[in-house]
């Protein structure tokens, strides 16, 4: 498969309680197959929970984080975004990563953080559905995509059902597919198309023969 050669630095992703397993699996594993370092950071160093019962040890607390040190901030979904402001200073280090032109990627629950951050006013963006980011009270639904996911500049959003689609952006936000291999990747994954790993094939023989 495709990928590009310049690892740069680590891609972060946030954990914490109630952190939903399912919808970063595949922006992950195929982040970590192209050669980019994936840490985990938390609320504090503590572990913590996820929906499905997994215990995480993060690597690092949220105020250890800098975006000159990370290359992506992945934003999980969480019970924790509706229920209470915990989850409240990830959405205020999105601001800070976008401030500073380093890419944000969030789905599910969190759009509805940066959505109350204002982080979604002037940027288009997707979520589960647009009554769900409306209750937030922002102002930004005249941006709102009914899609399975968007790209605006340096930040991805997407709703909890499309880990696939969100993963698609992810990897072209940060060149690690692209083109015909990345929507061989994306019918592979999404569609079962099975025509779809052939190209994957050629493209990393391809991408081995280069390395050569």
């Amino acid at each position: 498969m495709s990928a590009t050669n310049d690892h740069g630095s680590p891609v972060h992703l946030a954990v914490y309680d109630t952190y939903a397993d399912w919808e970063t699996g595949h922006a992950t594993a195929y982040l970590a197959r192209a050669g980019r370092e994936i840490r985990t950071v938390g609320p504090t160093r503590e572990p913590v929970t996820t929906i499905g019962g997994l215990r995480i040890q993060p690597d690092l607390a949220l105020d250890e984080l800098r975006p000159e040190d990370s290359s992506l901030l992945i934003l999980t979904g969480a019970d924790l975004w509706d229920t209470s402001d915990d989850l409240a200073p990830f959405a205020r280090t999105a601001r800070a990563f976008l401030d500073a032109g380093v890419p944000v990627a969030a789905i599910c629950g969190a759009t509805a953080g940066l959505a109350r951050e204002g982080l979604l006013d002037d940027r288009d963006h997707t979520s589960a559905v647009s009554f769900y980011l409306a209750a937030t009270g922002y102002r930004g639904g005249g941006r709102y995509v009914d899609t399975d996911a968007v790209t605006d500049g340096k930040l991805v959003t997407a709703g909890p059902t499309e880990p696939v689609a969100f993963a698609r952006e992810v990897l072209r936000l940060l060149g690690v597919y692209e083109g015909e291999v990345l929507d061989a990747w994306y019918r592979l994954f999404h569609d079962s198309d099975a025509s779809a790993y052939a190209v994957l094939e050629k493209a990393s023989g391809a991408a081995g023969e280069a390395a050569r």
